[in-house]
């Protein structure tokens, strides 16, 4: 595991053994900070990115989401969605919690995100990529988007209701024109 920071943020980078470095960890840091900071992310706070293959995104689709098959990203946040500012299609609930005590200065855990590297460079080579599904378009693009969406995921956004789902791709589009 490496550790990067980018100030208020540090991005904790765990690529297993023989995943293909599509992007160096410090372009995928960045994404992951573009994100926290598009999001509202309370700071300072850490974020885990597990870079790995269809084999162990199968395993953990059917431990936590009940499916079965590999995916491309899943998040697994620790706050809940009212500690995130209200955006697009969600609205504030009855305030803010308070996020976990910490030390004076401690970083806030926000989650982990598990990408499989895999099934990014497939989707892109085989023009399944981008947020229709229907994208042919670089590995390097399909990964920056599959990070992107997993850190909103992170931070309380969701694509289940069509109205947050036209807000959250909607900001994972300008996110990415900047990268």
């Amino acid at each position: 595991m490496r550790s990067l920071y980018l100030p208020p943020w540090r991005v904790d980078m765990d690529r297993r053994t023989g995943m293909p470095r599509v992007l160096p960890d410090t372009s995928l840091a960045r994404v992951v900070s573009a994100a926290l900071t598009a999001a509202g992310a309370p700071s300072p706070a850490s974020v885990g990115v597990r870079l790995t293959n269809d084999r162990d995104l199968a395993a953990l689709n059917a431990e936590h989401m009940g499916e079965s098959g590999p995916t491309d990203v899943l998040s697994f946040p620790i706050l809940p969605p009212d500690a995130f500012p209200p955006h697009p299609g969600r609205a504030r609930g009855r305030g803010k919690p308070a996020a976990f005590p910490l030390p004076p200065g401690a970083r806030q855990p926000l989650g982990d995100i598990v990408v499989s590297v895999e099934r990014a460079l497939a989707q892109a080579a085989e023009g399944r990529g981008g947020q229709t599904g229907d994208v042919r378009w670089s590995p390097a693009d399909e990964l920056r988007l599959l990070v992107t969406h997993g850190v909103l995921h992170l931070c309380g956004w969701d694509h289940a209701a069509s109205a947050e789902e036209a807000g959250m791709r909607a900001l994972e589009r300008r996110l990415l024109a900047r990268l």
